[in-house]
């Protein structure tokens, strides 16, 4: 293939694996593929990784990116990196791991995300700083349990990262993150675009050992090191942009933005289960995550913990093919199985009821993908109105979702949505998003064009929509009751 052929990389590093695209920057084809494992430890509620192994994975997805691809190394002109967000990395001495990161879903830090909550005077007042109110995914929490658990480790540390940061900073050698990602922090001001001084001492943390926010995740921050060029066998001349969190980037992916489609919600089906929109209006709803967008505006995003994983997991206990399930009927599951972030619940397990002599095991199945998709499209409401728009307008009500994630290729969990959600859904035809938005953001930092107009151009967000059917009323009442009924005592 001849070098004029401009190529960028995007590289997804998820809570299970990395994923790295090679795509042509003019168009948006996808040449090339690569994947690599991570391996997550822990039981009860700690969640751990090796981040060694993140950059191990990283360099094999790339790598065979680009083989695939058959393109001259030359031809790269830029990588960008979207990271599961929230992780906690610390860095001593030699600049190396002090311990595996604490990831998003590490639940032990709920307690500390409920005395930082007290400790600031309450959810209004880190929703006026951060637009997020802490809970045991956040960043910040991850520190403080770090802080009172391990307080060795965190007097050693001489960086802190979040896990995109890790990976930016070994590529470039420049130690530096994005608003989008930084505001899962809980310590990073939305209404400043700043580090919040006032949340640095309350958690102790000096800003030195944090990394500069570059403007936006296509900024360029940088070429290859040296020892990066030759562990991805590509020139130190590719442009690395700043890169950002995984919602980010699936929302670049999409072509959401300032430059693109602004208030349009999406739900995506994975690990965790989140509804998001870009808009122009600063969140502060307590239920959501009030996160920047690596545009320069705002993604509200309401995260759950339990999706695809926990069916799967369901399926397997029945002893069923996960497309095989029926409607619930009778039967309510909510399967939170590693606890769960949205409703508010860090112990709470799972829980099954409605069982009859007669239920047939499918049914099981159905009622935990209604459960699952429940609880993700319960957020919807707030994260309209999070963008000044009224959840029972017609036009708002009518807007269609745009259905991304590992789920959105499952034929149950696109019937599940439509039916709970009664809405018209656009299943975008692409695949692997969250790498894709990184390949606008690769292509931005290398042309200097707008990342989520590079995304619009390459067609990346269109896909077959679905028409609307009646919502289930019925099913969507009796989990609503369950819930209410078992929270908190059945499900702690």
């Amino acid at each position: 293939m001849p070098v004029s052929r401009s190529v960028v990389i995007g590289v997804d590093s998820s809570t299970q694996s990395t994923k790295a695209v090679a795509v042509d920057t003019a168009t948006g084809e996808v040449l090339g593929l690569g994947r690599a494992p991570h391996t997550v430890t822990g039981t009860g509620g700690a969640r751990e990784s090796d981040p060694g192994q993140w950059w191990t994975a990283l360099v094999t997805a790339v790598r065979a990116a680009v083989r695939e691809a058959g393109t001259a190394p030359e031809a790269v002109a830029g990588i960008a990196v979207a990271g599961q967000q929230h992780g906690l990395v610390v860095l001593g001495a030699g600049h190396r791991p002090l311990r595996p990161a604490l990831l998003w879903n590490d639940t032990r830090s709920a307690p500390q995300a409920a005395a930082l909550t007290d400790l600031l005077g309450g959810p209004r007042a880190w929703l006026d700083r951060t637009g997020s109110v802490p809970v045991a995914s956040m960043t910040a929490a991850k520190w403080q349990w770090l802080r009172e658990h391990e307080p060795h480790h965190a007097e050693a540390a001489t960086a802190v990262r979040l896990p995109h940061d890790l990976l930016t900073e070994r590529l470039s050698g420049e130690a530096v993150t994005d608003p989008g990602d930084a505001s899962g922090t809980c310590w990073y001001a939305t209404a400043d675009g700043a580090y919040d001084p006032a949340l640095l001492d309350l958690l102790g943390l000096d800003a030195a050992r944090l990394p500069a926010v570059a403007p936006t995740g296509a900024t360029r921050v940088g070429g290859l090191t040296a020892a990066a060029a030759d562990a991805l066998g590509l020139p130190r001349t590719v442009a690395v942009a700043a890169g950002t969190g995984d919602n980010m980037a699936a929302a670049v992916g999409l072509g959401l933005g300032a430059a693109g489609l602004l208030d349009h919600p999406v739900v995506s089906l994975g690990t965790s289960g989140t509804v998001f929109a870009a808009t122009r209006t600063r969140p502060a709803d307590p239920a959501l995550a009030g996160f920047a967008a690596a545009d320069g505006t705002h993604l509200p995003l309401g995260c759950t913990l339990n999706c695809t994983l926990a069916v799967d997991r369901f399926a397997g206990l029945l002893g069923l093919d996960r497309e095989d399930a029926l409607p619930g009927g009778g039967t309510v599951v909510l399967p939170y199985l590693d606890g769960e972030r949205t409703p508010d619940l860090p112990a709470a397990s799972g829980l099954l009821t409605g069982l009859r002599h007669t239920t047939d095991p499918r049914a099981v199945l159905g009622a935990a993908y209604e459960g699952a998709a429940f609880t993700v499209l319960r957020a919807l409401d707030g994260l309209l109105a999070a963008c000044g728009l009224d959840p029972a307008d017609p036009a708002v009500r009518d807007r269609p979702l745009r259905l991304i994630g590992g789920g959105a290729r499952g034929r149950t969990w696109t019937d599940t949505v439509r039916r709970l959600s009664g809405r018209p859904l656009v299943v975008p035809a692409a695949g692997e998003l969250v790498a894709l938005g990184a390949a606008a953001l690769a292509a931005a930092a290398a042309t200097g064009e707008d990342p989520v107009a590079v995304a619009t151009a390459w067609g990346t967000g269109e896909g077959d929509t679905l028409p609307p059917v009646a919502r289930d009323e019925e099913t969507w009442h009796r989990i609503e009751s369950v819930l209410t009924a078992a929270t908190p005592a059945l499900l702690s």
